[in-house]
């Protein structure tokens, strides 16, 4: 047996620090090359949806000073929320996990994320917010995602600029940043995908947070839909583990992610400072230009906008770039 350890990018803050991955069996969802073309990319993207989670697996974290042990859930998901108040420098550090099951063993390192001193946060969602989905259409989103490679996938135009530039914002040293954090309805199975597409096209560096991962090919056609409610639960733990900062959120109106933003606001009225919703179709929905209208009521900055120069201009506007 093969073991497979996936590990996301985690975060701390002067009191807490949060690490998290997944523990497979074989052939784990990150097996896929940029060179593999037309069924070939087809079946590398289909094995993505043909794992075999492993349960009540020790795992061992070490950072630092830390070496603590938990155990995998059901679905191979495994995280450490643990008490950290050590002196850490702002930026990105690496932590090991271990974990050794019969006579195998398997060693991985990752990353973590301590924010440097700044005045915003950014959450962004991913599809057809930065990456061109189609979540529209299920047919087209599920044949651009069996027939496109990663550097085939589009992004809209403007919007690395725009990310670019509020990554800087605020901020009077070239190497602090704004933290990033990329929440999406797409399933952990697609992290290293999602992550390469924003490597490549120079986006923000980020904590990528997606929803529940999925064990088989039936559940691909399922990709990304479903409840969405896992999207606030993830914006929730973000806005409480940096409550000092103030957030930019971006989405697009192809789901719900002006109404999530909209009930985020009634959580958190003093957190949000500006709210950007892509527009995906020919007309402005009026169901989300009333959500906006009741943002602003609350105090929050918003924008409609169909191109992305647009929502760079209104981030100068409003003095946030």
């Amino acid at each position: 047996m093969k073991l497979d350890l996936k590990l996301y990018r985690g975060y701390v803050n002067d009191q807490e620090l949060k690490v998290f991955g997944h523990l497979f069996e074989s052939w784990a969802p990150d097996k896929y090359k940029l060179d593999r073309r037309g069924i070939k990319h087809a079946f590398s993207i289909l094995h993505m949806f043909r794992i075999k989670p492993l349960e009540n697996v020790e795992i061992r974290l070490k950072f630092k000073n830390l070496n603590i042990t938990t155990k995998t859930q059901d679905d191979g998901f495994f995280q450490f929320t643990l008490p950290f108040t050590e002196n850490l420098e702002s930026g990105w550090h690496e932590y090991t996990v271990i974990c050794e099951l019969h006579e195998f063993g398997i060693i991985e390192k990752g990353e973590l994320l301590k924010p440097y001193k700044s005045k915003f946060g950014i959450i962004s969602d991913i599809d057809d917010t930065f990456l061109i989905s189609h979540s529209n259409s299920v047919f087209k989103k599920l044949y651009v995602m069996l027939s496109k490679n990663i550097n085939k996938r589009k992004i809209f135009d403007d919007v690395v600029r725009h990310y670019q530039a509020l990554s800087i914002a605020g901020q009077d040293s070239k190497e602090a940043s704004n933290s990033f954090f990329y929440v999406s309805s797409s399933e952990w199975n697609l992290y290293e995908f999602i992550e390469e597409f924003a490597r490549i096209h120079e986006l923000p560096k980020a904590v990528i947070k997606l929803k529940k991962i999925k064990t088989g090919i039936r559940d691909f056609f399922s990709s990304g839909r479903g409840s969405h409610d896992h999207k606030f639960d993830k914006i929730s733990d973000i806005i409480s583990f940096y409550p000092k900062l103030q957030y930019v959120l971006l989405g697009d109106d192809s789901q719900h992610d002006p109404f999530l933003y909209e009930k985020v606001i009634k959580m958190y009225p003093k957190s949000i400072g500006a709210v950007y919703i892509r527009q995906t179709t020919r007309k402005k929905k009026e169901e989300v230009k009333i959500a906006l209208r009741n943002m602003q009521d609350m105090g929050v900055e918003t924008c409609y906008f169909q191109n992305s120069d647009k929502a760079i201009a209104h981030s100068k506007e409003v003095e946030i770039i």
